[in-house]
């Protein structure tokens, strides 16, 4: 009699119906797709969607930050003036070159450079690369003399490799890896090591 009753109560549980619990599940599934649509409605604007593309990519291809009286471009062409005299030192407004190649689909324009945690300022119109002074940086790219590309602003064009020259704020003995540290004006941050009385690349 026990078995008897305990059977009536197992078949007399009834669960949902097939077709109501896949219109519960239709119906859940729209009210959340409108929740999600409702919030995300205004996360893309439309100059993020019909603005141009701000990925930035930067290679730091080599230097030369050999303590000789002449370094050398990123097509291994002597710069007329750059380098310093030939101790075992890099002193205050000698010069280092480090190769620069712009990755992306647009210029790129250099906000700041930091070299051994200094600021650098840039110069558009030096006379010579060893005219600069100490703190300040150019650009070169691979023409005449010293190649200086006399822009009002460090820029580097798509596909573009260039030099950017540097004449040192301080003293620094060969063989002390120092940080070298490119800001764009869009905010992107590329950062690669220098090996001072060093070349590479």
């Amino acid at each position: 009699m026990n078995t008897y009753v305990k059977n009536r109560r197992l078949h007399s549980r009834r669960g949902v119906a097939p077709v109501i619990a896949t219109l519960l599940l239709v119906a859940i599934a729209v009210v959340g797709g409108a929740i999600v649509f409702a919030y995300s409605q205004n996360f893309f604007s439309s100059s993020q969607l019909s603005g141009r593309p701000t990925i930035e990519a930067v290679k730091i291809l080599g230097y030369d930050a050999r303590a000789i009286p002449t370094i050398v471009n990123q097509n291994g062409v002597a710069f007329t003036t750059a380098g310093g005299d030939a101790d075992a030192l890099k002193e205050v407004d000698e010069e280092i070159a480090v190769y620069v190649k712009n990755d992306s689909v647009q210029s790129i324009t250099i906000g700041e450079l930091r070299f051994g945690g200094q600021t650098y300022t840039y110069t558009t119109n030096p006379a010579t690369l060893g005219a600069l002074t100490a703190g300040q940086y150019t650009i070169a790219g691979s023409g005449a003399g010293d190649g200086i590309i006399n822009n009002p602003v460090a820029e580097v064009l798509p596909g573009q490799t260039l030099s950017v020259v540097v004449a040192l704020s301080e003293d620094m003995k060969s063989g002390r890896d120092t940080q070298f540290k490119i800001t764009t004006t869009n905010g992107a941050v590329f950062v690669g090591t220098v090996v001072i009385g060093q070349q590479s690349g």
